[in-house]
């Protein structure tokens, strides 16, 4: 399995037979080296419906006729800009062909907003995720606070990887992502959701490199990891 960081919250992950993306905010996104439009995957997999989430996912699911996996206020949204869904919600694990998807507590906001209308569409509760395939487990925290049951979750899980974001304001920060990364005792842990935009702007490798046990993997847009 191979697994990219492209910017934000954007991760790419390559299964031997599918390729499945998570919060794909491409088109506005000044860090990231993807282009939408040449972009192919099989499924796309969201936290939430921030607009600096959702980014690209209706073009692409159409065009890659490609299976939206989310919370489900935001996959019917989703669904009625005619894009193929699977409504899911938190503490629900759903079994699919390409790998195991659990959604897990994340302590934020939802909503999907249309800037030209001046209107907000809420769209459920935000969520983190938990994908395994092929023997491996990854976590994807989504846009989150810290909270204490981070601990259960990595007690109950043996997660190879971890994505925290670390941008502070919205999220927490590297303080407190890095208690996050001792509960949940991840083997590696990739910070994201910085330096997109000022207000977030923070230090990926000296939050690395402050995490016990050389765990930290402070991830160069488009670098990956074999699992």
């Amino acid at each position: 399995m191979k697994i990219s960081y492209h910017g934000h919250s954007v991760v790419l992950i390559e299964t031997n037979e599918k390729k499945v993306i998570i919060d794909p905010f491409i088109t506005g996104n000044s860090l990231t080296d993807l282009k939408a439009d040449e972009l192919s995957v099989d499924v796309i997999l969201l936290t939430h419906g921030h607009n600096d989430h959702v980014g690209d996912t209706v073009e692409l699911a159409k065009r890659n006729d490609a299976l939206v996996v989310a919370p489900f206020e935001l996959a019917t949204y989703l669904s009625w800009q005619g894009v193929k869904t699977h409504p899911m919600h938190i503490g629900g694990a759903h079994e699919f062909e390409f790998g195991t998807v659990k959604l897990t507590q994340a302590f934020h906001g939802s909503s999907f907003t249309i800037e030209e209308e001046q209107k907000i569409i809420y769209t459920g509760m935000p969520a983190g995720i938990l994908f395994t395939a092929e023997g491996k487990t990854i976590f994807h925290a989504g846009d989150t606070a810290l909270f204490s049951d981070l601990k259960l979750i990595g007690e109950r899980n043996s997660i190879d990887l971890a994505f925290l974001p670390i941008g502070d304001n919205f999220t927490m920060g590297p303080e407190d992502a890095t208690v996050a990364a001792e509960w949940l005792q991840a083997k590696r842990v990739v910070p994201i959701h910085y330096n997109t935009f000022p207000v977030i702007e923070q230090d990926p490798i000296e939050f690395a490199d402050n995490l016990s046990g050389k765990k930290g993997l402070p991830l160069a847009v488009g670098e990956s990891v074999e699992l």
